[in-house]
């Protein structure tokens, strides 16, 4: 004999009933995560790829930091700030950098190098001390620009620019760099307009989006990340490193145009406009093989890989 009450028989049922249905979207879940995994890892589309889906850097835009540690390569990007880069080129055309260290270093945030002492600083020649803040740029042309499908919360469209991170806003007509991992600032104060590149810093930890369009974003680290971001963290305020024997010298730093072609190296970065590219960020997007287990579907614009190679 049955004792629920009708209420009870109906709540049974539309318990299985959601049961069922929960089974169904699960499945139809597992499904879909089977077929989101690519069959192909961004090392295999590494290895597949051709001449033409990559580009050599610009020596005209390419900087070598000769570090006590090692060497740092940054690709820089004049289309996004074009007076701070100038500046970049004649601080170091003009020796600038040469004899100054690597004075910072926060966890989860930036190493930064430039002059320590703020009360006898190091003169500049013909170079410039601040520059208006070149926060953003106009979106001139959409042929450069790789855009991602994936949402994100900082921006209206992210995606790559030749090899760059970036962002843009088609109400506004803007378009600006974003701060990803390896990315390189131009260190300034309160005042939009009081940096020029003499203090730079590379993004070491989770990428600070919340500094786009605030900060001067200048290019990325093409080669030598490791470097910076184990360097070990500085114990005063804001991760400076508070004795000067704990500063990283920086032997010198030249743009790699004034070093002869034989003693220069040869990195390629994947075009972003190529299908080689496109193919790598689908396949971190929905990273398969066996150690995977749920495909995420999704990929944030700072987890996109721009993969990079030196020639030998």
């Amino acid at each position: 004999m049955n004792n629920r009450s009708p209420a009870m028989l109906l709540a049974a049922a539309l318990g299985m009933l959601v049961m069922g249905q929960a089974g169904a979207v699960e499945s139809a879940a597992a499904q879909t995560n089977a077929e989101l995994k690519p069959k192909v890892t961004v090392a295999d589309i590494i290895k597949q790829s051709k001449p033409g889906d990559w580009r050599a850097l610009d020596p005209e835009n390419t900087l070598y930091m000769q570090t006590a540690l090692g060497r740092v390569i940054i690709e820089l990007a004049p289309t996004f700030a074009p007076n701070h880069v100038a500046n970049i080129k004649t601080l170091v055309r003009e020796h600038y950098f040469d004899g100054l260290v690597i004075l910072r270093s926060q966890d989860n945030w930036v190493a930064q190098w430039g002059d320590p002492d703020e009360k006898h600083p190091k003169p500049m020649k013909t170079a410039k001390a601040t520059l208006k803040g070149e926060f953003t740029v106009p979106i001139k042309n959409d042929k450069d620009f790789t855009r991602l499908p994936d949402r994100d919360g900082y921006a209206q469209q992210v995606g790559h620019s030749n090899g760059f991170p970036s962002a843009r806003d088609q109400r506004s007509g803007q378009a600006w760099l974003t701060h990803c991992y390896g990315m390189v600032g131009v260190g300034r104060d309160n005042d939009a307009d009081s940096g020029g590149g003499s203090a730079l810093y590379a993004v070491i930890g989770h990428a600070p989006r919340h500094l786009d369009r605030n900060i001067t974003v200048v290019g990325r680290v093409v080669s030598g990340m490791p470097l910076l971001s184990t360097l070990p963290r500085g114990s005063a305020p804001m991760g400076f490193y508070d004795k000067p024997e704990q500063n990283v010298p920086i032997l010198s730093v030249k743009v790699a145009a004034d070093v002869p072609v034989a003693e220069r190296a040869k990195f390629e970065v994947m075009r972003t406009d190529s299908t080689a590219f496109k193919a790598a960020v689908e396949a971190q997007r929905n990273r398969g093989g066996p150690w995977t287990k749920v495909a995420a579907g999704y990929i944030d614009l700072c987890n996109a890989p721009i993969p990079v190679r030196e020639q030998q």
